[in-house]
């Protein structure tokens, strides 16, 4: 192994064309259709396409808000300046096999491995922020990358898309055309005549449009930000690629079309319920829970987060109710 930018990987590819990577006693290869996890107490395999998915939404997420679960055994847990990585922790069996293994990682140093995961075992026929029907496959021998895609921005505005000065307002002209699945959308922009002086003050768009020409499947954006307040829309098609174990309540609104949600505990993976969200439906998500949606066409959803940094350690210590609403 070598150690560059804080990154431990192989000198040499092996024979199907990828590195292997270490982080701390992890270590990580793929072949032409799986990717091979091992730690000192076990070890986990998951397919090639999934594992791709997954880190890319932790990549780009820089980890999100509590677990981004890979699946069943695999994942991290941000501590917003440092990162667990896991195994089994969050998994009955592992951990009453003793299989469960955690280690703690600076977000600098577990951020730079991950994306040279990413752009290593990244062919050029597959993105793996697209959906199915719009990319290519993951598998097979090692055969270029796609670092333009796995590099992507998030967009986030600073106070809201198309306010002076902020996150402009999709077009053709930007890049983004009008995605396959929502040819449909009126395109249409609000007219807002504002007084002398106000220019940089007032301001409106059409999300429906600007969600159309999403070239990207669940990844939440930032449209608007109030204080810790921010709306996070996002189109969804097939299957969430993580497992979201919550550290706060989030809020869901359907905007269009039907995800179903299936709620399982946030520790013990036991199931809780599954939801049912069709258009115009508002959901909340408990901060003790983990969940994974299924979309069968694209659909928008508009998720509400409250990006506070006291919020995780008030439910923790009981000072904050793990549930929004007292009935």
């Amino acid at each position: 192994m070598t150690i560059g930018l804080e990154v431990e990987r192989s000198t040499d590819v092996n024979n199907d064309g990828y590195h292997e990577f270490k982080l701390g006693e992890f270590t990580f290869r793929r072949d032409e259709f799986f990717v091979y996890i091992s730690w000192p107490t076990g070890s986990h395999m998951m397919s090639a396409d999934a594992f791709l998915r997954a880190l890319q939404r932790d990549v780009a997420w820089d980890f999100f808000y509590g677990v981004v679960n890979f699946d069943g055994v695999f994942g991290t847990v941000n501590h917003y300046g440092n990162v667990d990585v896991f195994a089994g922790r969050y998994n009955d069996s592992y951990r009453k096999a003793e299989l469960d293994y955690s280690e703690n990682h600076e977000t600098p140093h577990i951020r730079e491995t991950f994306k040279a995961v990413l752009d290593d075992w990244t062919n050029e026929s597959f993105d793996p922020f697209a959906s199915p029907h719009e990319t290519g496959s993951a598998f097979g021998l090692k055969n270029g990358n796609n670092t333009g895609a796995v590099t992507r921005q998030r967009v986030a505005a600073e106070r809201m898309v198309g306010v002076q000065g902020d996150q402009p307002i999709r077009s053709d002209e930007s890049g983004y055309p009008l995605n396959r699945m929502f040819a449909d959308v009126d395109q249409s922009e609000p007219v807002v005549e504002v007084e002398p002086g106000f220019e940089g003050e007032v301001a409106a768009f059409s999300l429906f449009a600007y969600l159309s020409r999403s070239d990207v499947t669940w990844n939440p954006s930032v449209v608007s930000v109030c204080k810790d307040s921010l709306a996070c829309p996002t189109t969804e098609e097939y299957i969430l690629p993580i497992i979201h174990g919550n550290d706060r309540v989030e809020w869901f609104i359907q905007l269009s079309d039907q995800i179903t949600w299936e709620v399982e505990d946030r520790d013990t993976g036991a199931v809780r319920s599954r939801v049912v969200m069709k258009a115009g439906d508002v959901a909340a998500m408990p901060a003790d829970i983990r969940h994974q949606g299924y979309s069968p066409k694209r659909s928008m959803l508009l998720v509400w987060e409250n990006n506070s940094e006291k919020i995780p350690e008030a439910i923790a210590s009981g000072k904050a109710p793990t549930y929004p609403v007292e009935f």
